[in-house]
This record gives structure tokens, C-alpha cells and sequence, in this order.
């Protein structure tokens, strides 16, 4: 089926670099259907000239787009804010289609996106200093705000909009200007973002975006980690490429933000009400088809409620439709491509191998198409299997046992990572000390559906560092200069 779109200017398929969009010179990408294989758009497959050309844009606009009032930036802001909403329909079909999820997923991963763009703008007049007290007669002394410069932004594929917006918003709000590399998988959202926020004024080289293959994506992105003129770098993806990030921002000493990989736990304790923990669970696991970085990975069920909790998740989950995002009825899409498929396929075949059983799904959906996959619920899952140590990134719900609060507390924390983490009890004091104990950037007590623009995202451990939205994330943008007159009295 053609991708038709209300706006059809918003399909993009070039570069954006210091006020213009230019178009492929050499070699392309595809950007594909992951529901049916089909093409969708070439984009420019970018290298070494394309990032450098980027970078000298945004150097060159940094110095006139920091100093532009902070109101009339976040009036620039709330512009974009106002035009993605106004165009939700348009952007929320190109997001389902190139990554794959329902359409009601992409509308609503769009308004998602507009929220940090609206927060932002908002929080771009409240970069407020602090005036110190002087400890000696004739001297003013000050801490003020000034933004870090150019940033590159590395976004995934998996939340296209949501990504891209949550990391451009605040760095336009605090000053910045920008240069973008989005996903392979998914640009065209991305690109369609940075279409409207020309249209809503954002000056020329302010905001650039290229894109680029996996296989020249280190290109592009190693031009950004050489040239001194990039001053942090915000990534969210593995920890692997978070770990090489951050060892090669070192000789120039970049500020970084880094959203990284997750093991989620899911704990169900035996005073637990079942069914909102079923609900809750299903938020958080089967959205986007389990491909989100803080979908609970490894589901731990108390002894005493764990059949009666098994079978109504079971149950709960054979009933979701799979399908393509054209499909209205569809509530899990197809995997964003085959290699997520052979990693879920693997995962559930180690488990199996290993004890575990299969209580729905369990296998490939392949008459629906090539990457999907049906969403499974396991039961006797443990610690040696290899669900429970990588990030499975698909619907696949593994629930192991567990006796004692301090043996899941453990089981819990057994993992280099600690992006997020849930748990559901009704008990206050219980409550309480699982938050405190468990190693997590985020913790959801009682609640699957965490995110939110006024909420600090991020992680702890291995899942990174710094965080994204609230008032905390401004700062990940902000320097701190300390100034000091005297001879005053």
C-alpha cells in the first residue's frame, strides 16, 4: 500500500545542512517497510563530507543563535510544538510505517515527541543563574547558564520522533545548535521533524541532520568525535557504542549524555493486585512489541500467586492482534527488521532448551510477513538463560520464580545495567524499601507506563548517564561560568 500523506512535503529524502536540503550526490539508501519489505524512500547514505559540512554550519550559527533572547527561542519552539500537532495524522502514519508499530502507537508516539518540544520551549526562559553571597565587601559574584555549543545527536530507531525531539528541544532551548545523525531503519520521521521546525523559523544551520547506512554511520560519526568544535554528543542506543563514544570524546573532552542499554525487572509480590499487574505488565512490555529500552526484561512472580499470575497473562497476551500497521486492528507490528527477529527467535529457543515452557506464542508469524514474531509469555525462566542477560528487544515475557523479597531484590540487581525497573505490592513499608534498593534510574511502583516530558529519564550502571526531559535535562545542555567583579566598594 502507498504511503499517502496529507502533506506530502513532509516525505523527505535529503539532507538538511545550514538552511538547506540537499540531495543525494552518490550513494543511497532504502528505507523499507518492515511489515512487507517494500521501499519506501531513498535517503542520502552520508559520509566524512556530509558530518563536516554539518558541524561547520552549526559552528558558524552557534554564534548568533546564542545570543537570541530565550523567549524569542522558545517562541521558535513552541511553533514546532504547534506545527507537529497540527500535522499528528501525516507524521503519525510515516512513523508506523517505516518502523512498523500500529498507527495508534505512531499518533501517539507524535504527541509524545510535541510534549518535550511544548516542555522545552517552556523551559527555555528558566536557565535562571544564582547571585552568591560575597565573602568579602566590594564584590559581585555570579553563577550563570551559557549553552555547551554545537551538539551531535545519535537517535534510534525505535522511538523516531520521541527520540529526536526529546534531544533537539532542549539543546535549541538552552542555546544550541545542533547536528543529527537518526537511525538507518527509521529517518524519514526524523527528517520530517526537522522540515517543520524550518517551517517554524529555526534559522539556517542552527538544526542539521544527516543520514547515513550502518555501515557509514562510524564515518559520519567519527568526524563529530574528532572536531573540537563538538561539544557534547547525546546518544541513545547500546552500551557497547555508548562505551565507544565515550572513550573517543575523551581527547577533546566532550560533554555526553548517554541512554543505554536496559534488563528491566518486573517483580509481582504476593500481596500484589494480579490484574492491574497484568495490565501494567502489558504496558510495559508489549508496547512498541517489547522494543523499547525500559520494557521489563525479566518478570519475576512470587511462588505463591505465580500460576494464577502466568495463566491470566497468558491469556491476556493470546489475545493480542498482530499485524501490519496499515491493519487499524493491529496492537503488535512486525519487528523493525530480521535481525531482531533471529535475536528473539534465539532467545526463545536457548530458554526452551533450558528448561523453560512456552505458554503462548513462541514462534515466528512468518505468513504475516518476514519479521514477525508471535508475543510469547515463558514460565520457568532463570538466570542462565539468555533472556535474562541481554536485552531480548521484542514481545517475549519470561517469569521466573521467586520465595523471599531479599532473593528477588537480588535477582533484581544482578545485572550490569539499571535503566528501569517495576514492581507491584500494596504494601507501603514493602513499597518503600524495594525503591531504595533496587539499582535504577527509574522505578515504576504499582505502574507500567513511566514516561513522561516532566519525568528525568535515564539510567545508572551500565545504562548510562544523564538525563532527558524535565528540569534536569536543560542542564545536560548548560555550562556553568562563575563570574566575579570587584572593586566595587
Amino acid at each position: 500500500m502507498p504511503l499517502t500523506l496529507s502533506q506530502p512535503g513532509l516525505l523527505r529524502s535529503a539532507n538538511f545542512i545550514a538552511g538547506e536540503w540537499r540531495a543525494a550526490t552518490g550513494r543511497t539508501l532504502d528505507v523499507t517497510d518492515p511489515a512487507t519489505g517494500g521501499l519506501i524512500a531513498r535517503v542520502p547514505d552520508s559520509g566524512a563530507d556530509e558530518a563536516r559540512a554539518a558541524v561547520d554550519a552549526a559552528h558558524v550559527a552557534f554564534a548568533d543563535w546564542r545570543k537570541v533572547p530565550a523567549k524569542q527561542r522558545a517562541q521558535i519552539i513552541k511553533r514546532w510544538n504547534d506545527l507537529v500537532m497540527t500535522h499528528q495524522d501525516d507524521l503519525g502514519k510515516l512513523v508506523s510505517r517505516e518502523q512498523g508499530k500500529p498507527l495508534a502507537e505512531g499518533k501517539g508516539e507524535i504527541a509524545y515527541a510535541a510534549s518535550y518540544i511544548e516542555w522545552f520551549a517552556e523551559e527555555a526562559t528558566r536557565a535562571n543563574g544564582d547571585l552568591i553571597p560575597a565573602p568579602v565587601p566590594g564584590r559581585r559574584m555570579f553563577a550563570l547558564k551559557e549553552p555547551v555549543g554545537v551538539v551531535a545527536a545519535i537517535t534510534p530507531w525505535n522511538f523516531p520522533a520521541a527520540m529526536i525531539a526529546r534531544k533537539i528541544a532542549p539543546a535549541l532551548a538552552a542555546g544550541c545548535t545542533v547536528v543529527c545523525k537518526p537511525a538507518e531503519d527509521t529517518p524519514l520521521t526524523s527528517l520530517a521533524l526537522v522540515a517543520l521546525a524550518e517551517q517554524a523559523g529555526v534559522p539556517p544551520g542552527v538544526l542539521n541532520i544527516v543520514t547515513a547506512s550502518r555501515e557509514r554511520t562510524p564515518e559520519v560519526v567519527d568526524v563529530w568525535l574528532d572536531d573540537p568544535r563538538v561539544r557534547k554528543i547525546t546518544f541513545t542506543g547500546s552500551t557497547p557504542v555508548g562505551k565507544h563514544l565515550a572513550r573517543r570524546s575523551a581527547d577533546t573532552l566532550k560533554k555526553l549524555s548517554l541512554e543505554l542499554g536496559g534488563n528491566a525487572p518486573f517483580i509481582v509480590f504476593e500481596d500484589a493486585d494480579l490484574d492491574a499487574a497484568v495490565e501494567g505488565l502489558m504496558a510495559a512490555k508489549f508496547r512498541n512489541g517489547g522494543q523499547t529500552c525500559v520494557c521489563p526484561n525479566r518478570v519475576f512472580v512470587h511462588t505463591s500467586v505465580h500460576d494464577l499470575f502466568a495463566e491470566k497473562l497468558g491469556t491476556r497476551v493470546a489475545r493480542l492482534k498482530v499485524g501490519p500497521a496499515t491493519d487499524p486492528a493491529s496492537q503488535i507490528g512486525p519487528m523493525i527488521n530480521a535481525r531482531a527477529v533471529e535475536k528473539i527467535e534465539r532467545h526463545v529457543r536457548d530458554a526452551v532448551e533450558r528448561g523453560a515452557r512456552v505458554v503462548t506464542g513462541g514462534k515466528r508469524l512468518a505468513a504475516l510477513g518476514p519479521n514477525y514474531f508471535a508475543p510469547t509469555v515463558l514460565v520457568n525462566a532463570d538466570a542462565t538463560m539468555a533472556c535474562a542477560c541481554e536485552e531480548t528487544f521484542g514481545p517475549v515475557a519470561p517469569i521466573t520464580r521467586f520465595d523471599s523479597e531479599d532473593d528477588v531484590i537480588t535477582q533484581a540487581n544482578d545485572t550490569p545495567f539499571g535503566l528501569a525497573a517495576y514492581f507491584y505490592s500494596q504494601d507501603v513499608r514493602r513499597i518503600w524499601r524495594v525503591a531504595d534498593a533496587l539499582e535504577s534510574g527509574i522505578v515504576g511502583i504499582n505502574e507500567g507506563a513511566l514516561a513522561a516530558e516532566a519525568a528525568p529519564f535515564g539510567g545508572v550502571k551500565e545504562s548510562g548517564y544523564g538525563r532527558e526531559g524535565s528540569v534536569h535535562g536543560l542542564d545536560d545542555y548548560l555550562h556553568t561560568k562563575y563570574v566575579c567583579q570587584g572593586g566595587l566598594d
